[in-house]
């Protein structure tokens, strides 16, 4: 039997990662019997840090602010680590949110280890609050994945009484079937439950540094670890003696899922943007699912799929239930509340077209070593280049462009060259006039087409079909130097995503200002300016009028889901919200905590009709578009139309929860605003356009808002 103990993917919930170490060193150095018998029949996986990056944060604030005299006092600095903490890694995510994803480097590797294994159980090492006692699953029955067979949590349940008899023997206190669910598949203790695997979180209260004071006495960073430590045994126990009843499980789990699946396929693509597709498909492959080339073009249900843009996904496969938890989209639910989000359709995150229809007569080859997309290489011309805005690295192409000092233009209307149609947002770059030779330049388009994997077409001529090149219907663009900021009272998450998404994808440089040294920053160097979700007074009046005075000097700020009120509040816009006034009724006391969270949104998917002409849709071939919403910010749209070029339509749920009564206030209401303030712009977004670094399909609103935001 295989069990996979990780520990602290959480970095400053540092108890797991120093228990994982203390049970290692038990198992190579216990003597007798027992343990021998244990290590013979058991093959043990150690993690015992998910997260080296967050624990190294948390240990040197921990140690650095430790005295001589332990201080338990909670409002000792030792309690209150600096932004962002140690729970997440380099990039600010928490990795706990990516075993589904896959995007982190860190989940790379782990993903790649546990498809070499299949562990028959995975545990997952946490803390939580200091006033709590400890936690193992099973978490609460009614929110668990319909798509985790019953056995599992029954067996969850079994081990929990090893867990239990451990925890009676030393006298600790825990809990269980409260707070916590099995059902976003992307968590460490949820992913295993779709693989055949029995995933277990445990949670353990938090010293949070070396000792402090509780609602159950002093907590000291000794006890936690030893209640992590009894835990990593008692699983231990527990795999030993279920081992036959675990090994059948898993071998159950998979002839059952072959046997229900059905016949034919998945396909995916975009033949406009290849590279969105490869993209989903570079996830796929790296959960080990067999995909297949096109090998001729087909359509199903209107939307066509071609060979080099598109995929196919044989249902009858061994992941096929892992295929069902990514591709499918859910909107009846047994419960309203969620410890997570309650929507991640893959196909309507990189904004892919999709089928559930597809035959396997249109598959090609079996893909055993996934490679980009092929790009047809650029011919030279003395005239100029064109570039569509629709592949998903076409951003990185043009910053690249832009900064080698390049005059490029933006097409704000559709135009034809020979029978080709170009696009609104196609980049136009001129071979004469410019600073380079027509040679330098050509040299320098075939090292953008490489390194940005995008076509770069040359064109001879100015008279085009519909506007022609020397229109001013084809606007100058600048290279952009942008800003975000960071600190105190902005959500590490939400400004780690921005941050990962401009160094990581589009190679551009991005600046951090810490909000903590805002009033010294000179903001003339930067053309663009990154407010993420902020709560508080993250960012005050001084702070506000010095932005202000920014944007009207030429800035353009970028404004993200509760920065709506800010902007509202320091009138940079003037916005008017719909309001949730649903009143409790018939609601208990004991409910209170039920009634108001189902009225949040924790994470789902909705439709919205973009006006494909304004410059904040560029790069986008259909007028609808899935966002991603975990906010209860409702806009209402503008009285001039041409104002609301991304609006929610009349039935946008696509997948996950909404309560009836926000579901009401949704449509008609707009995720993206604009205000031009003096000689620059505001701009903001409800939603969230880059979520956890997989959301593909709406990073290109962000670039959009960057590069284009004085066409608006």
């Amino acid at each position: 039997i295989v069990v996979n103990q990780g520990f602290s993917i959480h970095g400053n919930e540092a108890s797991g990662a120093n228990a994982g170490i203390l049970a290692a060193y038990y198992l190579a150095a216990a003597q007798g019997s027992e343990i021998e018998e244990l290590l013979n029949n058991t093959i043990i996986l150690f993690d015992p840090v998910f997260n080296p990056d967050g624990l190294q944060r948390f240990s040197y604030w921990a140690n650095t602010n430790k005295s001589e005299n332990i201080n338990p006092d909670p409002q000792d600095r030792e309690y209150s680590e600096v932004w962002p903490g140690g729970r997440t890694n380099h990039y600010w995510f928490d990795m706990n949110r990516d075993w589904l994803p896959v995007q982190l480097p860190e989940s790379k590797a782990r993903i790649e280890t546990f498809h070499n294994w299949y562990p028959n159980i995975l545990t997952d090492h946490h803390e939580m609050g200091k006033n709590s006692s400890f936690f193992f699953q099973p978490g609460i029955p009614s929110r668990t994945h319909p798509l985790t067979p019953d056995l599992n949590q029954e067996l969850t349940k079994e081990i929990g009484t090893y867990h239990a008899a451990a925890f009676d023997n030393i006298g600790s206190l825990y809990y269980t079937e409260e707070n916590y669910d099995d059902f976003y598949y992307g968590k460490g203790s949820t992913f295993p439950d779709i693989q055949g695997s029995i995933g277990i979180l445990f949670e353990q209260g938090s010293s949070r540094g070396h000792a402090q004071e509780t609602d159950n006495g002093i907590l000291t960073f000794p006890f936690t670890i030893r209640n992590q430590f009894t835990a990593a045994l008692s699983t231990l126990k527990a795999a030993q003696e279920m081992r036959v009843e675990l090994l059948n499980y898993q071998r159950n789990f998979y002839q059952n899922a072959r046997k229900e699946a059905e016949k034919g396929a998945y396909a995916f693509g975009n033949p406009k943007d290849a590279s969105s597709a490869y993209h989903l498909a570079e996830i796929l492959k790296r959960h080990q699912v067999e995909l297949h080339e096109v090998k001729e073009q087909f359509s199903s249900n209107g939307q066509t799929f071609k060979s080099g843009s598109s995929y196919i996904v044989p249902k009858q496969q061994k992941h096929n239930r892992l295929l069902k938890a990514m591709f499918e989209k859910r909107t009846t639910f047994e419960d309203s509340l969620f410890y997570d989000i309650s929507a991640w359709s893959f196909p309507l995150a990189f904004n892919v077209d999709f089928t559930e229809e597809a035959s396997m007569k249109y598959a090609g080859q079996k893909i055993d070593s996934l490679t980009k997309p092929e790009i047809s290489a650029p011919e030279k011309s003395e005239y100029a280049y064109l570039m569509e805005w629709h592949p998903y690295e076409a951003p990185k192409a043009l910053n690249e462009i832009l900064n080698k000092g390049l005059r490029a233009k933006v097409a704000m209307q559709q135009f034809w060259a020979g029978d080709q149609k170009f696009d609104y947002g196609t980049i136009m770059i001129p071979a004469q006039n410019q600073k380079m030779s027509s040679e330098e330049i050509f040299d320098l388009i075939k090292e953008v087409t490489e390194s940005a994997n995008v076509e770069i077409s040359a064109i001879n001529t100015g008279l085009t079909g519909g506007v022609n090149l020397g229109s001013n219907q084809f606007r100058a663009l600048e290279p952009q130097k942008v800003a975000l900021l960071v600190g105190e009272g902005i959500t590490p998450y939400d400004a780690g995503e921005m941050w990962h998404l401009f160094d990581q994808r589009y190679d551009m440089k991005i600046t951090k200002l810490d909000l903590s040294d805002f009033m010294r920053a000179d903001l003339s160097r930067y053309t663009d300016i990154i407010l993420p979700n902020a709560w508080g007074n993250a960012v005050g009046e001084k702070e506000a009028a010095k932005l202000k005075e920014w944007v009207q000097n030429g800035g353009t700020i970028i404004g993200y889901k509760n920065a709506a009120n800010w902007l509202d509040n320091n009138e940079f816009m003037d916005l008017e919200f719909e309001e949730n006034e649903v009143q409790a009724k018939n609601v208990t006391f004991e409910q209170r905590r039920d009634f108001h969270g189902a009225q949040g949104i924790g994470g789902a998917i909705f439709e919205a009709k973009q006006d494909r002409s304004h410059p904040i849709n560029f790069g986008y071939k259909d007028d609808k578009l899935a966002l991603f919403r975990d906010t209860t910010i409702f806009v209402k749209a503008d009285s001039t139309s041409y104002k609301n070029p991304i609006k929610y339509t009349e039935e946008p749920l696509l997948s996950g929860y909404i309560s009836e009564e926000n579901l009401e206030l949704l449509p008609g209401t707009v995720p993206f605003k604009h205000n031009s303030m003096g000689r620059g712009n505001v701009v903001l977004f409800t939603d969230n356009t880059n979520f956890r670094a997989f959301w593909y399909g709406t990073n290109k609103l962000l670039m959009n808002a960057i590069f284009f935001g004085d066409e608006m």
